[in-house]
């Protein structure tokens, strides 16, 4: 009933900048919080970013001050601006959202299906 598409990932050099975008559709009454997660090779997924339906941004402490989240509402869509990208930044990124459909009282969790960032040195 609801699809994240996330779109943006590619192939940059170290110090580069990606913009990554997630829109959100089918039949939805309401979006809360968005946000966004990366998980690289042989690793855990981790939380990278969010922001509430107010505008609200958090960030994890080793992307703080390079990305920045946003959100369109009219347009059900969450963007990541990634500036000074690193190596380590390397991952597939997830989008997520917390979506009340027309069918449904409570919000529920969605994920995209990934778009790779791959950053080198």
């Amino acid at each position: 009933q609801v699809q994240l598409v996330e779109s943006g990932g590619a192939l940059v050099h170290a110090g580069g900048s990606l913009r990554l975008s997630c829109a959100a559709s089918g039949r939805i009454f309401s979006i809360n919080d968005m946000g966004w997660f990366r998980q690289a090779p042989g690793k855990q997924r981790e939380w990278v970013a969010g922001i509430t339906s107010g505008g609200s941004a958090n960030y994890s402490d080793s992307v703080k001050g390079r990305f920045t989240i946003s959100r369109d509402n009219a347009k059900n869509t969450v963007y990541l601006q990634m500036n000074s990208l690193e190596p380590e930044d390397t991952a597939l990124y997830y989008c997520n959202a917390a979506v009340r459909t027309w069918a449904t009282l409570r919000h529920v969790d969605y994920w995209g299906q990934g778009t790779q960032v791959t950053v080198s040195s």
